[in-house]
Parts: C-alpha cells; sequence; structure tokens
C-alpha cells in the first residue's frame, strides 16, 4: 500500500467520522421537534406532544402536535418560542400551492434503485430546469398491480426554499429540515405521509465539509500525537526504573563486598598457626556434636551412619517416631535448620523407621560464649 493510496483512505475515513457526526447531532436534536406552517402570510408554530429518541423520519412530523404560537414576519417571536426552538429540530412544512407532483412507475424490483431513477428523470419531470429544484419522493406498490411500485415526485422551487429559510431565520426559527404538507384525500397508503425536500444535513456546502474535516483530522493528529507521547513517557520510564533498579542492586553488591572484605582480609593476613587455630575455633567439634546428640536422641532412636562436613550434619539411623526427633534435636542448642533429606521409610523389622535427617552445627566458640 501506497502513501498515496493510505492518505485517501484517512481522507475518505475522516469524511465519513464528520458526516456521522452530522446525522448524529441531527438525530440527538430532532428528539424534540418544532413544526412550522404558513397559513394566511403567517406562521403557525407547532411544538410535538411527545419527543423522540430515534433519529427523524418524515412520518414522525404527522404525529398529532399543539399549537404553540402564531408568528408574523418581521415580528419579535414571544419568549416561551425563542426557549422552545433552543436545542429544538426545527421542521418547515411548505405550503401546497409551491410544490408540483409527478407520478411515475417502476417494477417493484428497482425500489432500492429508486434515487439514481429519479436524479435521471428529473429534468423531464420537473417545469424547472434541473439545478433550480429540490425535490422528495415516496413509494408504494400500485393497489391495482402488485408488481409495480406507485412513485410520487414532490418537486419544489429552489427560491422558495431559500426565501423561507430566510423569514423564519430572521424571526429567530433556522429550519433544519423541509418537508411537503402531508395530501388530503387519502392517496395510497403513503398519502397521509410528509416527504423531505430538503435537510440541512444534506446541504452542506463542500466549503463547511473540508472545514469541519480538518478540525477532525487535528482532533485526531492531537490524540493520537498525545496517545504516542504517554506511551513513550511510560517506555521512558520503565527503562529509567530499570536502571535504577540495576544500580541499587550493584551498590548493595558494593556493600557487601565492602563488609565481608575486612574480615577476609584479616584471616589470610594471619599466620599459619593463627590461620589454624582459628579454623579450629570456627568448626564444629566431633566431640560435642556427638556430645549434643546423645542428649537429644530419646532412648528408641539410633544412629546408624554419621556425616560431619564443615558446618553440615547428616544421619542415618532407626526410630520409634522419626518425626518426632526434630523438636529435640533443634532445642539442644547446637544444632539448627534440622530437616529430613531423604524420605522416611519403615525398617527391616516393620517396627521402626529409618530416617535421614540433616542439621547445621553451631561452632563451638559460639556454644562457649553463650554458656557463662
Amino acid at each position: 500500500m501506497t502513501f498515496t493510496s493510505i492518505g485517501a483512505f484517512l481522507r475518505r475515513w475522516i469524511e465519513v467520522l464528520t458526516v456521522t457526526h452530522f446525522a448524529w447531532r441531527e438525530a440527538w436534536r430532532a428528539r424534540q421537534s418544532l413544526t412550522v406552517a404558513c397559513e394566511n402570510g403567517r406562521f403557525i408554530v407547532r411544538k410535538s406532544r411527545q419527543d423522540r429518541d430515534i433519529g427523524p423520519r418524515p412520518e414522525q412530523l404527522d404525529e398529532p402536535e399543539e399549537n404553540l404560537a402564531v408568528l408574523v414576519a418581521g415580528a419579535p417571536i414571544p419568549a416561551k418560542v425563542t426557549h422552545a426552538a433552543r436545542g429544538s429540530f426545527v421542521v418547515f412544512r411548505l405550503p401546497d400551492d409551491m410544490v408540483v407532483v409527478r407520478r411515475i412507475a417502476v417494477p417493484v424490483q428497482a425500489r432500492e434503485f429508486l434515487p439514481g431513477i429519479i436524479r435521471n428523470q428529473i429534468e423531464r419531470l420537473s417545469p424547472w430546469h434541473a439545478d433550480q429544484v429540490v425535490y422528495g419522493f415516496a413509494a408504494d406498490v400500485d393497489e391495482e398491480d402488485a408488481a409495480t411500485l406507485d412513485v410520487r415526485v414532490l418537486i419544489a422551487l429552489r427560491a422558495d426554499i431559500d426565501r423561507a429559510s430566510d423569514e423564519l431565520a430572521a424571526i429567530g426559527l433556522p429550519v433544519d429540515r423541509i418537508v411537503t404538507s402531508p395530501p388530503h384525500g387519502g392517496e395510497g397508503r403513503e398519502g397521509a405521509k410528509s416527504v423531505t425536500l430538503w435537510s440541512r444535513l444534506v446541504d452542506v456546502s463542500p466549503e463547511y465539509l473540508a472545514h469541519t474535516c480538518r478540525r477532525a483530522g487535528a482532533g485526531i493528529a492531537g490524540a493520537v500525537a498525545v496517545s504516542l507521547g504517554l506511551s513513550l513517557w511510560a517506555v521512558t520510564s520503565a527503562i529509567s526504573l530499570g536502571e535504577e533498579s540495576e544500580e541499587i542492586a550493584a551498590r548493595v553488591r558494593t556493600l557487601q563486598r565492602q563488609i565481608q572484605g575486612p574480615a577476609a582480609r584479616s584471616v589470610a593476613s594471619l599466620s599459619p598457626n593463627e590461620r589454624a587455630w582459628d579454623a579450629k575455633e570456627t568448626s564444629p567439634t566431633a566431640a560435642i556434636v556427638l556430645e549434643a546428640l546423645s542428649r537429644a536422641l530419646p532412648d528408641g532412636a539410633y544412629v546408624t551412619e554419621l556425616r560431619l562436613e564443615n558446618a553440615t550434619l547428616r544421619m542415618i539411623g532407626l526410630a520409634n517416631d522419626a518425626p518426632s526427633l526434630i523438636a529435640p534435636l533443634e532445642h539442644s542448642g547446637h544444632l539448627n535448620e534440622v530437616h529430613f533429606f531423604a524420605p522416611t521409610t519403615r525398617g527391616p523389622d516393620g517396627t521402626l523407621f529409618r530416617f535421614n535427617i540433616e542439621a547445621r552445627v553451631e561452632p563451638h566458640f559460639k556454644i562457649a560464649e553463650e554458656g557463662p
């Protein structure tokens, strides 16, 4: 995908977002609507008796309404009308004498192609040039021929539409939609419904649409920039925290070396005899360990194998209750970290259990210090 196609895709996406925004705003304002009709040179303002929560459709504009006020062009409008018009969807019903009705018949299968069909024939149907008119249509199945659509095309002069919009805007009622008045006489099932001729959403100028698209694009670009900035800040913060953690770990290792260094250097500086005496004082003595075991082990326990390596003691033997040996050995004062290093199994005679215990021996000079 080239940069040109990416740019075209983004522009199209922004245009769709802009049009969706216009549609959503119109649907939101259409929840509360005012209908304006022109009768005998006066504007009759009617308010819908029930607000709607969905987008405006022509059939919704024919719901029962209540008269709100009667206005005259050039006269100030009442405060209640100003309050009702604020945030409302204003619909103007064009008088019947400004609308030309034409009928065409098309097959039922062509219903989805009606907009294109009417657009191609509007020059023939309209008494004015196509660029001078606005139009709408309503279609229903012909009562006499179920395979045919009876299409009513309603046409009005654009100059009349603009003049009516300007007059209403001058008295403080900007028009959002212009529709036809529902015809009387019951011309088919669709005859009782008004038809939209003009809508502010559809008649948005290219300049205003382009300006709105630019604003939407700028907003999206700003949001993307802020998102990238936050992501970059988060990544930078994570890297900084990792570097700080590594620095702290390095400091801890340095302190440990500084603490352990003097002791190692002091032992290394001793003479061979002194180092031997130091090793004797800091290493456990087998005699003391045997004495401690003889006192800690109960009469029902027998040691068959004993191994002392540096400060680690391993013993293997037989006992009536192997788990009960851990506590006495811990409390002997000579051993700590006492635990089984292999599973306990039943002995050959079936009454005794073979235990495998490992412990750490305390140096005898510490015991001598604690004795007094």
